[in-house]
């Protein structure tokens, strides 16, 4: 009984750094984007599973606008922007524009996600290592959620740490397809 007090104790201590932590994350304004560096210039080396297990090369989006969203099925703000992220996809789809969610989820909790939530992009799976390469493109605090968006030229435009709502980001993207 003693370690069922300990573990609620625990989770309960979690939650509250969780939504302490969001609540200090600005979501008001775009991330200054970091220098370009490897992990930008490269980012159609990578190949991440979808929830299917099959690999997924990001080379199939080259010359697209893509639009990376680090996410978990356990973060609230996450599950708050997505169904405007899966909007503007199906909205700028034809003009270019890709996003793709990259979450550290087990496959089977992104499948019931989906159930709960549909979403029109394509959700991967990566680990560990994909969220600390998160890093390189301006996600320094390695917290949820993050969206990193690259121009047709996989270079690095902008970033946000926190929640991006859809009437903030669809400009933005407006900007780029212009271009």
């Amino acid at each position: 009984m003693k370690s069922g007090r300990v573990g609620l104790l625990l989770a309960g201590l979690a939650l509250l750094i969780a939504g302490i932590a969001y609540h200090l994350v600005p979501t008001g304004k775009t991330n200054d984007v970091p220098a370009p560096t490897a992990a930008q210039t490269a980012i159609f080396d990578l190949v991440l599973t979808d929830v299917d297990g099959k690999a997924q090369s990001f080379q199939q989006w080259r010359g697209k606008i893509l639009v990376l969203n680090y996410w978990a099925t356990w973060c609230f703000p996450c599950r708050e922007e997505m169904p405007g992220f899966s909007r503007l996809q199906l909205k700028y789809q034809d003009k270019g524009v890709q996003f793709v969610g990259i979450s550290i989820d087990d496959a089977a909790k992104i499948v019931e996600f989906l159930k709960e939530t549909p979403v029109s992009y394509p959700l991967l799976i990566g680990d560990m290592k994909t969220m600390t390469n998160s890093a390189e493109l301006g996600n320094s605090r390695q917290a949820l959620p993050f969206t990193a968006v690259f121009d047709r030229n996989g270079q690095l435009v902008m970033s946000r740490l926190g929640r991006w709502n859809e009437a903030d980001l669809e400009p933005r993207l407006l900007d780029l397809i212009s271009r």
